[in-house]
């Protein structure tokens, strides 16, 4: 009585894992070409109308679309390419350029998957998902940081390189963050930076946290614009919408820009969007 009692739990939690992979495996990737991880079911849930970003729109950005694309088009060819880090200043098109990669491959068969980060200890289940398929998939993770000692900080790190439960040659990552090495960086951690025979040595805290970026083949930074490339986005964007840019436009820009306290893409389609309604 007492291994039933021990056993049934354990057969009802594999029944439930089995319908999960189940309903995972019926999406028709012919039609869905985005979808959501839900891990606390282990779910794959369809995004029936993914954001539709076109390369040609993202401005100012022309060296990362270039590296950008290339990776994901080796990818899709099946040639080796890399797990990719994008970093840097907010609102420049990090996300945008994800977006917009998986919009111009989708129709060669890439699929892209959200994953947010309470789904990452669950990682691994998704990779069981998908080593099968006769897609390629961009498992993407969005504005990633971690405080100490989160639990999906090694989770990550173990499903980048390390654990035996990594994803197959048809998934890759994708991850977007304003911080390059993902976690808060403290000045107590610099004194314990060692200085041997002329060469500088990390100390253990600093070098745990650089570990897990390191593990991203590709590193592709963003950085501030200027005014002049801020209001060319702004007019590009305008133009877009269908709305002129007359003698007050510039003015107008540039005080938006002020009320957010940043001149970026986002705060340029921003502007552009509040301009073209107005007009």
């Amino acid at each position: 009585m007492t291994d039933l009692a021990t056993l049934l739990p354990r057969i009802e939690r594999l029944l439930d894992r089995l319908d999960s992979s189940a309903a995972a495996h019926g999406l028709d990737w012919k039609t869905v070409r985005a979808a959501r991880w839900a891990a606390q079911t282990g779910e794959l849930k369809p995004i029936l109308h993914p954001q539709r970003v076109a390369l040609k729109d993202l401005l100012a950005i022309d060296e990362q679309k270039q590296r950008i694309d290339a990776n994901t088009r080796q990818f899709v060819t099946g040639k080796p390419a890399n797990n990719v880090l994008l970093t840097g200043a907010r609102g420049c098109g990090k996300s945008s350029l994800v977006k917009a990669v998986h919009a111009k491959y989708a129709p060669k068969g890439l699929r892209l998957i959200e994953v947010d980060k309470a789904g990452l200890p669950h990682l691994p289940d998704l990779f069981d998902l998908l080593a099968d398929a006769d897609y390629r998939f961009i498992v993407f993770i969005d504005d990633l940081s971690f405080a100490e000692h989160e639990p999906g900080y090694a989770s990550l790190k173990a499903a980048l390189d390390g654990s035996l439960a990594g994803p197959s040659d048809n998934v890759l990552i994708y991850a977007t963050s304003n911080r390059r090495h993902l976690m808060p960086e403290y000045m107590a951690e610099n004194l314990e930076t060692r200085h041997l025979g002329g060469e500088v040595h990390p100390g253990e805290a600093t070098e745990e946290k650089i570990s897990l970026s390191d593990r991203f083949g590709l590193w592709v930074p963003f950085h501030g614009m200027d005014q002049d490339t801020y209001l060319a986005i702004a007019r590009h964007w305008a133009a877009t919408l269908g709305a002129p840019s007359d003698e007050r436009f510039e003015r107008a820009a540039l005080q938006w820009s002020l009320g957010r306290g940043a001149r970026n893409g986002r705060v340029a389609w921003q502007f552009a969007r509040d301009w073209a309604g107005k007009q």
